[in-house]
C-alpha cells in the first residue's frame, strides 16, 4: 500500500468474483482503498474496465453496476488462466445452480444454472488435447444438469457432450466431478459403462442417506432412491470407483440419522468418501434452522466416518495388489489412476524414472494408508 500511496508504481487493486458479487457495495464501503469492484457479469469486459482505470488514475467502483441476477457463462472466448500443470485442465461447462439445498449461498451468487454450448465446450477441450493434455475434468456446480437449461424438452445433454468429447483424437482420460445423483439417467450410466476414455470415476455427492435430513437439505433425493442408483451404477459400470461427500451435523440430524449414515458407509462401501461437520453460511436456509448441532459432536461425528472410511479402503487396496494398472503421471514420484481426481484423492507412489505428464503401467505391490505403491 505504501508504494500506491507514494505513487512509485502504477498498482491498482481490483476484486471480483463472488465476494463482491454476494456483499456489493457494502463490501466496497468496507475496503475503501479497493480502486474497482467488478460483479460477474462483468468479467468479460474486465479489460476495457482495466484500460479506462488505468487512463483515468481514479477509482471506478461507483460508476459499474452490479448485476442481480448474473448471466455471465465462462465460454471459450473468455478464456481461463491455466494454473494446473499441462497434462490435466478443469473445463467448466455451465455456470450457476437451480437446485435449492438449504445449507449453500452459490445459487443466490452465481446466479440460476446457464450450459455452455457444446460447440463451445469441443473447441476448447480440442484445443487443450493438442497442447498435450493427457486429462479433461468436467466441472460445474452439477454436471449432470448440463443442457437441462438449453433443451426444449428439459432433459440433459450431457450424454451428448460427453459423446462429442470422446471424438477428439487422442489418448486421454475424461473426469467428471460434481454429478448431482437427481439427474443421473440411464444413458449416462450406459455411457460411463461403454466408454474407453471416460474415467470410471463416479464423483456422487450424496450428502446424507436420512430421508429427515435430506429432506430439511431440500436435496430432492431420497434413501430409497440412492440406495437403488449407487447399486445400479454399481452393478453396471464394471470396475469403477465411487465417490461422495457427506455433510454430518446438519441441524437436526439425530443419532439415529447419523447411525443410519454410518450403517450405509458400512454396507455399500464407498470407494473414495469425504465428510464435512456442518458449517452455517450466512444467508441460508440452514443457518435460520432450529436444532443446531453442538461443534464437538459434529467433529466426533466426522472424525467416526473417515475412521471407518479408513478401514473400508485398507480392505479396498489389499484386494489391488498384485494389479497392473495404467496411471497418468503427476509429478516426480507420484501418479494416479482413471479412480483419482487430483488433490482431492489418494495417490500411487511410483519409480522416479517415470516422466511427469505421460501415461505409463504399473504394478501394484503395496499399499501405506490410502495410498498406493507400484513397481
Amino acid at each position: 500500500m505504501h508504494r500506491r500511496e507514494t505513487g512509485a508504481t502504477k498498482q491498482k487493486i481490483v476484486v471480483t468474483g463472488c465476494l463482491f458479487q454476494r456483499y456489493g457495495k457494502e463490501l466496497s464501503s468496507l475496503l475503501p482503498e479497493v480502486d474497482l469492484f467488478l460483479g460477474l457479469d462483468e468479467i468479460p469486459n474486465i479489460d476495457s474496465h482495466l484500460k479506462e482505470l488505468i487512463d483515468r488514475n481514479a477509482p471506478l467502483s461507483d460508476s459499474i453496476p452490479l448485476s442481480q441476477s448474473p448471466k455471465f457463462i465462462p465460454d471459450f472466448d473468455h478464456p481461463r488462466l491455466k494454473l494446473t500443470p499441462p497434462h490435466f485442465s478443469y473445463l467448466k461447462i455451465a455456470e450457476g445452480c437451480n437446485h435449492p439445498c438449504t445449507f449453500c449461498i452459490i445459487p443466490k451468487i452465481r446466479g440460476r444454472y446457464r450450459s455452455r454450448s457444446i460447440d463451445s465446450v469441443l473447441k476448447e477441450a480440442s484445443i487443450m488435447v493438442e497442447r498435450g493434455t493427457k486429462e479433461i475434468i468436467l466441472v460445474s456446480q452439477d454436471t449432470t444438469f448440463y443442457g437441462i437449461d438449453q433443451s426444449t424438452q428439459k432433459v440433459s445433454l450431457l450424454v451428448d457432450l460427453l459423446s462429442g468429447l470422446e471424438a477428439i483424437p487422442g489418448d486421454f482420460w475424461i473426469r467428471l466431478l460434481y454429478t448431482h445423483p437427481a439427474h443421473w439417467t440411464e444413458a449416462l450410466i450406459e455411457k460411463f459403462s461403454s466408454s474407453k476414455k471416460i474415467a470410471k470415476y463416479i464423483d456422487i455427492p450424496i450428502q446424507h442417506i436420512s430421508d429427515p435430513v435430506l429432506g430439511r437439505m431440500q436435496r430432492k433425493t431420497s434413501e430409497a432412491y440412492l440406495r437403488e442408483l449407487l447399486y445400479e451404477i454399481r452393478k453396471k459400470v464394471k470396475d469403477a470407483a465411487i465417490r461422495t461427500t457427506l455433510i454430518v451435523g446438519f441441524p437436526g440430524e439425530s443419532e439415529e440419522d447419523y447411525q443410519k449414515l454410518c450403517d450405509f458407509i458400512c454396507e455399500f462401501k464407498f470407494d473414495r468418501l469425504g465428510v464435512f461437520p456442518y458449517s452455517p453460511e450466512e444467508g441460508t436456509k440452514a443457518e435460520k434452522m432450529s436444532d443446531h448441532i453442538a461443534e464437538k459432536v459434529k467433529k466426533r461425528r466426522a472424525k467416526k466416518i473417515m475412521e471407518l472410511q479408513k478401514e473400508i479402503v485398507r480392505e479396498k487396496n489389499r484386494v489391488i495388489i498384485g494389479k497392473r494398472l495404467k496411471v497418468l503421471i503427476d509429478r516426480p514420484g507420484l501418479a494416479r489412476s482413471q479412480w483419482d481426481a487430483p488433490e482431492v484423492d489418494p495417490l500411487i507412489h511410483v519409480p522416479l524414472s517415470l516422466l511427469p505428464g505421460q501415461f505409463a503401467e504399473v504394478n501394484i505391490v503395496d499399499f501405506k494408508d490410502y495410498d498406493l505403491i507400484a513397481q
